[in-house]
């Protein structure tokens, strides 16, 4: 025969009023959220489906009238057009390469600021100001001021040294584009990284120089790892990003010469704005949000096992 426990009884009691709130509690804040949740959903999803619509059919702005549905046309032939291969190679060296030089930039920046040098904090403004300079002004910056081969200033270096200046736009397109977008994200690692060295254990790193560590040993066995997830932030952020650099190739070098500096994002525009072929670049558009997705998947794979 159960016999009730009086103290059961009040603690039951005393419980239920509390499950009761957090139930209300739960769906009051559920439906604080719901309009938010529902606005991002349609900003989303209305854009994304209107964009498979049109990669569907063949719709081009100088003859809109003759629009009518093609299936998966769009898409074989945006893959099999002359340099999508050149724009998927000329996307992954560009982000490859952003991310070796601002994150080995800015690690490097971020150790040599994080000492105590005479106009530390002056110094720090200055590094990271680049970062909030609009792309299309960076680039127009580098175009006409430093690589324009008459009267910029790495023309007046090389004519100063004795040395014939050089068209880098002209010549060297990509490479050029990559020193840009370097230059105006290499502050972003630069203060994820100094704001991670700052936060370090400073009676760790003595103790260690006291065991006779030396600078490279404390490097590979304490700052490293300690700066390991800001690494991994960096890595995500910018690899976001860089996926659809867009001005920078725009002001300077319109994709050219030939395909020479044309981005995934680049022949998307200009299949849409330029050849005016909505379908085609609707297609592209889908094509890189496919990409774009199987980079973030093992991407946040790779990172994912490394951070377990």
């Amino acid at each position: 025969m159960a016999v009730n426990n009086p103290a059961h009884e009040f603690h039951d009691k005393l419980i239920q009023p509390t499950l009761e709130l957090d139930r209300q509690t739960n769906w009051a804040s559920r439906l604080m959220l719901a309009p938010a949740v529902v606005l991002l959903l349609v900003w989303m999803i209305v854009p994304l489906a209107m964009t498979i619509y049109f990669s569907l059919l063949h719709y081009q702005l100088l003859d809109s009238d003759r629009t009518y549905f093609v299936g998966l046309d769009n898409y074989q032939f945006f893959v099999t057009s002359l340099g999508f291969l050149t724009a998927i190679a000329n996307t992954v060296i560009l982000v490859a390469s952003v991310l070796v030089l601002t994150i080995a930039g800015g690690l490097g920046f971020a150790l040599l600021l994080n000492q105590p040098i005479w106009g530390r904090g002056f110094v720090r403004i200055l590094a990271i100001a680049p970062f909030f300079v609009m792309p299309t002004v960076s680039a127009l910056i580098f175009k006409n001021m430093f690589m324009n081969p008459i009267s910029g200033i790495f023309a007046h270096l090389a004519i100063l040294i004795g040395i014939e200046p050089i068209d880098f736009l002209g010549l060297y397109p990509l490479q050029s584009i990559i020193l840009i977008v370097s230059w105006q994200w290499l502050p972003f690692a630069l203060l994820i990284l100094l704001t991670a060295l700052q936060s370090l254990d400073q009676e760790q790193m003595e103790a260690a120089t006291m065991d006779g560590a030396g600078a490279l040993t404390r490097f590979y066995y304490i700052v490293l790892p300690h700066l390991w997830r800001p690494l991994v932030v960096v890595l995500l952020t910018e690899t976001i990003y860089l996926l659809s650099v867009f001005a920078e190739i725009l002001v300077t070098t319109n994709g050219g010469p030939g395909h020479g500096s044309t981005n995934l994002t680049y022949l998307i525009y200009a299949r849409s704005l330029l050849q005016f072929d909505v379908g085609g670049g609707s297609a592209g558009g889908i094509i890189a949000v496919i990409l774009a997705n199987i980079v973030a998947f093992f991407l946040m794979r790779m990172v994912g096992k490394n951070l377990e």
